[in-house]
C-alpha cells in the first residue's frame, strides 16, 4: 500500500523507503515533538491509550515516508503525559510540553482538559488538538483550536427522526448524570419534543458509582415510553440497557455517543437486548473498504486487538497535521498550521481517513456524513446520518 500525500507517493515498505533515503539527496532531521496530555492510568487509563495508540501509528507512518518541510527533513515524535483526566493536570502538563518540548500542538481526549488550555493556548500560541464531540469547544471562538471529531448535535435530529419513526412518540430520559450527558440532554429535549414528541421521563442516574439501575428503569418503564435515551460509558450504559429488556421494556433506544455498541454487547452477551438501539457505529463493524483496511493495519501493529474510533479519528488528524505543516512551510508557527488545516484535510489520501472526515469548518470543527450503527434483525447495519429518518 502507498501513501499520497501532496502529490507524492511514499511507499511504506522498509526497503522502498531506504531505498528512497539513499538516492535523496542528504537533508538535515529536525525532530519535531507533537504533544499528548491524557489518562493513561486510573479508571479512564484505557481510552487515553487507545487514543494515544492512534496517534502514534499515524507518526510512524509518516516518519516511514518521509516528510519534508520546507526542505528539512522531519521526524515526529510524539511526548505523551498522564493527566489522570484531571483537567489542572491537563493544563499544567500543557504548559510543559509547550515550554519544554517546545510542541506546536497538544492532542487532549477530555472536554474539562481542552478547556483548561484553551485558557492560554492564544497567547501560548500552540495548537489545541481536541478530541471531543461538545460543540462549545470551537464555538468560542478560539482560534487555534481544532475539533476532531464531529459535534454530537449532528447525532440528534436523525436520531429523533428514525426512532420516533419507527418506535412512537414517548421518550424516558435515563441518561447518566455528568456534565456531558447534561449537555446532550439539553440539545435533546428540544428537538424530541420539536418533531412533535413528548419526554415521559426524565431519570439521570449516576452510572459510574452504582451497577443496579432496576429503580431508575423501573421508573422509567412506569412512564410507558416507547424510545428509552441512555448514555455515559459503555459497561453501566449496557446495564441499563439490559435491566430495562429484563423488566419488559420492547421499544428502542437512543445511546448517546460516549457508549459503544461493540463494548455493550460484551455486557449484553450480544446484540439480542440492543435490537432496535440506535448510535455510534463500532469500527470494527463499519463496512467500509478504508475502515476495514485501517483495522486490519491496527490489528497487525497490536497484537490482533481491533481498532476504535478514538484511535482511527486521531490518527487521521495526526496525518493532517503533518500535511498542514508542510503545506504552511513551518513546524512552529501554530497560527500558520493551523490556517492549513482545513486544506491539509481535504489532500488527505483515503488511506489515512477511514472514518471519511470530509473538511474542517470555519470555526475549527471536523466535518462528515457520519455513518452510524442501527441493530436491526441481529446485527449493526450501518446508516449514513444523511440517510437517516427519511
Amino acid at each position: 500500500m502507498q501513501y499520497k500525500t501532496l502529490g507524492r507517493f511514499f511507499p511504506l515498505a522498509a526497503c522502498a523507503v531506504a531505498a528512497m533515503v539513499a538516492s535523496a539527496p542528504t537533508l538535515a532531521q529536525e525532530v519535531v515533538k507533537i504533544g499528548y496530555t491524557g489518562p493513561l492510568s486510573g479508571g479512564a487509563a484505557l481510552y487515553g491509550k487507545n487514543v494515544l495508540s492512534g496517534i502514534q501509528m499515524a507518526v510512524d507512518e509518516i516518519n516511514a515516508s518521509g516528510l519534508e518541510v520546507k526542505g528539512k527533513k522531519i521526524k515526529l515524535e510524539v511526548v505523551s503525559l498522564d493527566d489522570k483526566y484531571a483537567p489542572a493536570e491537563a493544563a499544567i502538563n500543557a504548559r510543559r510540553l509547550v515550554q519544554q518540548y517546545k510542541t506546536p500542538a497538544v492532542f487532549v481526549p477530555h472536554s474539562g482538559g481542552i478547556f483548561a488550555l484553551q485558557a492560554f493556548n492564544e497567547q501560548e500560541k500552540f495548537m489545541v488538538m481536541a478530541y471531543s464531540s461538545v460543540p462549545r469547544i470551537t464555538d468560542a471562538g478560539n482560534k487555534l483550536t481544532i475539533r476532531i471529531p464531529p459535534a454530537y448535535t449532528g447525532y440528534i435530529e436523525p436520531f429523533v427522526k428514525a426512532q420516533m419513526k419507527r418506535f412512537g412518540k414517548n421518550v424516558a430520559l435515563v441518561p447518566a448524570d455528568h456534565d456531558y450527558a447534561k449537555a446532550w440532554v439539553q440539545a435533546f429535549v428540544p428537538a424530541w419534543e420539536g418533531a412533535g414528541g413528548k419526554v415521559v421521563g426524565n431519570n439521570p442516574m449516576s452510572y459510574t458509582k452504582a451497577t443496579d439501575f432496576y429503580t431508575g428503569v423501573s421508573r422509567a418503564i412506569a412512564d410507558k415510553p416507547d424510545v428509552m435515551f441512555v448514555g455515559g460509558p459503555s459497561e453501566p450504559t449496557a446495564l441499563v440497557v439490559k435491566q430495562a429488556r429484563e423488566l419488559g421494556f420492547k421499544g428502542g433506544f437512543i445511546i448517546m455517543d460516549q457508549a459503544k455498541m461493540d463494548e455493550m454487547a460484551k455486557v449484553t452477551n450480544g446484540l439480542a437486548m440492543l435490537e432496535g438501539s440506535i448510535g455510534v457505529m463500532p469500527l470494527v463493524n463499519d463496512a467500509r473498504p478504508v475502515a476495514q483496511a485501517y483495522n486490519a493495519r491496527y490489528k497487525k501493529l497490536h497484537d490482533g486487538r481491533d481498532a476504535t474510533t478514538e484511535m482511527s479519528l486521531n490518527y487521521t488528524m495526526t496525518w493532517a497535521l503533518a500535511t498542514a505543516m508542510k503545506l504552511a512551510g513551518t513546524t512552529s508557527d501554530a497560527a500558520a498550521i493551523r490556517a492549513k488545516m482545513p486544506e491539509a484535510v481535504k489532500t488527505l489520501p483515503k488511506d489515512v481517513n477511514p472514518n471519511e472526515v470530509e473538511g474542517i469548518d470555519a470555526k475549527g470543527g471536523s466535518m462528515a456524513d457520519t455513518v452510524v450503527g442501527w441493530v436491526q434483525n441481529g446485527k449493526i447495519a450501518p446508516v449514513r446520518l444523511s440517510e437517516l429518518g427519511k
